[in-house]
């Protein structure tokens, strides 16, 4: 689990045949999982300076690959005992979003993002998003985009405050609404789920 706090700003070295290898400061131990620009990943191979990742074809089949070049967002994911400060983020990228304006204002930028349509009942005003592993507030959600609004600091300390119209995004929607969805979705009209169904389902995602 993550919480969609960037630690730091990484640089790819290399990303070929399922296999990407990351230049950082943080240094992981063998079988570590880290989020990378929002991608939930496990370290295999530790180097003199960082590390290697590997990527399965399915993951592979959703996220947004250009993403895995140049600067990276990174974040280990949590240890018992730790602090949370941002909100509850799987690593598990749902889609993948573009941009489709940026507008300036005196101390803040509004984002406008478009996802596919289906994504939309995920993505909730006022509730929490994760953009390419950082976490964020919803302003409003439309028929097939929704708003950000981002502080300075947020691009200042991010990537956020390179990206223009027309860059993809890694997203990850609410885990909540997921399983809200999920369960309206599956329940029998005439019977309520089981603990056992409920705990299956959620060791799904």
């Amino acid at each position: 689990m993550f919480t969609g706090l960037i630690r730091e700003i990484a640089t790819v070295k290399s990303y070929q045949n399922n296999r990407l290898a990351i230049s950082s400061k943080y240094k992981p131990t063998l079988g570590d999982s880290i989020a990378i620009n929002g991608v939930c990943l496990s370290v295999t191979k530790l180097t003199y300076n960082g590390f290697e990742l590997e990527l399965s074809d399915e993951t592979r089949a959703i996220i947004d690959e250009s993403k895995l070049s140049g600067k990276v967002h990174i974040e280990p994911a949590m240890m018992m005992g730790d602090r949370f400060e941002g909100h509850i983020v799987q690593g598990h990228v749902d889609c993948v979003g573009t941009i489709e304006s940026i507008n300036a204002k005196e101390n803040s930028s509004d984002f406008i993002i478009k996802v596919e349509p289906k994504y939309i009942k995920y993505i909730v005003p006022k509730g929490s998003i994760t953009i390419d592993g950082i976490s964020l507030t919803v302003n409003d959600v439309y028929s097939d985009s929704f708003r950000l609004t981002i502080i300075p600091i947020t691009l200042r300390d991010t990537l956020m405050g390179r990206y223009k119209k027309g860059t993809k995004v890694n997203i990850e929607t609410d885990m909540f609404a997921r399983y809200i969805d999920h369960i309206l979705t599956h329940k029998n009209k005439n019977q309520s789920m089981s603990w056992n169904e409920i705990d299956a389902m959620q060791m799904s995602y």
